[in-house]
């Protein structure tokens, strides 16, 4: 590979990053400053609530999915019927939200991730609500203490690589290996303005080395790293498992679990594996949106998706490990996924507070 740059659709995406920083700005502008603060919902109010007959619309991203029968069983619990609605990504979810708060589009929002729950929270779109549910959720996934969003799951955004592809004895690799030039010239990761695993990566590098992340990421770019504009362009076009030519790519911690279960025999071990020593913590969030005309049945959703039943259909729906630490993960699970012990973080007010400052940066130091 040569040791240039690559940036598939420069022209392309160069103008998609124009009109989307146009976007948020007026999401900015309108984020919700004439919508006060909802008051919470009672837990005693919601068990007691007659939701019989009720459709509770759950917007969401385009990736969420969950079996038809756990919907069924919700159904016949609560009487409660609930209409999907996929609205793009994470990013594009809460600008709508934002843009609608007061007035939402649904009753109930999932997906907002730690990467983006600031502007969400600023904009007051969600209505306080401490479930029952979160007794058996890791407090370290309880990121607002108001309650205002409910964590349901969570993931790690790692850099991957093809294990027959990297030469020597990689068993270690770190992110400060990344820079070698060798392994440089064969890492596509994504343009952190287009894409939410992008993104996670350059956040990874910034809590990782500080003041030092743009001299990290120059050293990535004088190697020749290749940038993709998102996740699906740099796993099944330019890694190796899409038949392209780079053996590193920024990825998931459960994308090995992912090629074994969706390989041709079903069965492990997987050809990836993950450097633990780069990995950014995702956590997903559900919340009822300020606004709603059924906030007692949105929190007896926000409690069912809590429950094990909800829980247990995630891992190999979703790819991402359940927030209620009382399920128990599938065996391909257990048997490939990287449970990486100490993965980065940042709050997420530093991530708002920096993040048109960090993205511009990047874009100076990698792509021009």
């Amino acid at each position: 590979m040569s040791n240039m740059l690559s940036f598939r659709g420069g022209r392309r995406w160069s103008l998609a990053r124009s009109v989307l920083a146009v976007f948020l700005v007026l999401v900015a502008g309108c984020s919700g400053s004439e919508v006060s603060a909802p008051q919470p919902i009672k837990v005693s109010e919601v068990h007691d609530f007659d939701t019989a007959g009720v459709t509770l619309r759950l917007v969401t991203h385009e990736s969420f999915g969950i079996s038809d029968e756990v919907w069924a069983k919700f159904t016949d619990e609560t009487g409660i019927t609930v209409d999907v609605v996929g609205a793009g990504d994470a990013g594009e979810i809460v600008a709508r939200a934002v843009l609608s708060a007061g007035q939402p589009e649904g009753d109930v929002l999932f997906g907002v991730d730690n990467t983006f729950l600031q502007r969400a929270l600023d904009a007051n779109i969600f209505v306080p609500y401490e479930s029952p549910g979160l007794v058996n959720v890791d407090p370290e996934l309880v990121v607002d203490d108001e309650h205002r969003v409910t964590p349901i799951d969570y993931g790690d955004v790692c850099v991957n690589y093809w294990l027959d592809a990297i030469p020597g004895d990689r068993t270690e690799l770190s992110l400060d290996d990344l820079t070698d030039p060798d392994l440089a010239a064969s890492f596509v990761t994504q343009d952190p303005e287009s894409s939410s695993p992008g993104f996670a990566f350059l956040l990874a590098t910034i809590a990782a080395y500080g003041d030092g992340w743009e001299a990290y990421w120059q050293s990535l770019a004088d190697g020749g790293v290749t940038i993709a504009s998102g996740w699906e362009d740099a796993y099944y076009g330019e890694f190796i498992a899409g038949g392209g030519d780079n053996a590193l790519v920024t990825s998931y911690a459960s994308s090995p679990v992912a090629e074994v279960v969706y390989g041709e025999t079903g069965v492990g071990p997987a050809p990836t594996a993950v450097i633990a020593d780069s990995c950014f913590r995702q956590i997903e969030f559900a919340g009822v949106l300020n606004g709603t005309s059924h906030p007692e049945a949105a929190a007896k959703l926000i409690d069912f998706m809590l429950s094990e039943t909800f829980q247990a259909d995630i891992p190999l729906n979703m790819f991402v490990s359940p927030a209620n630490s009382q399920v128990e993960l599938p065996a391909v699970f257990v048997e490939n996924l990287v449970e990486t012990q100490s993965p980065y973080q940042l709050s997420p007010l530093e991530i708002e507070a920096n993040r048109s400052q960090w993205t511009e940066r990047w874009v100076d130091i990698v792509l021009r």
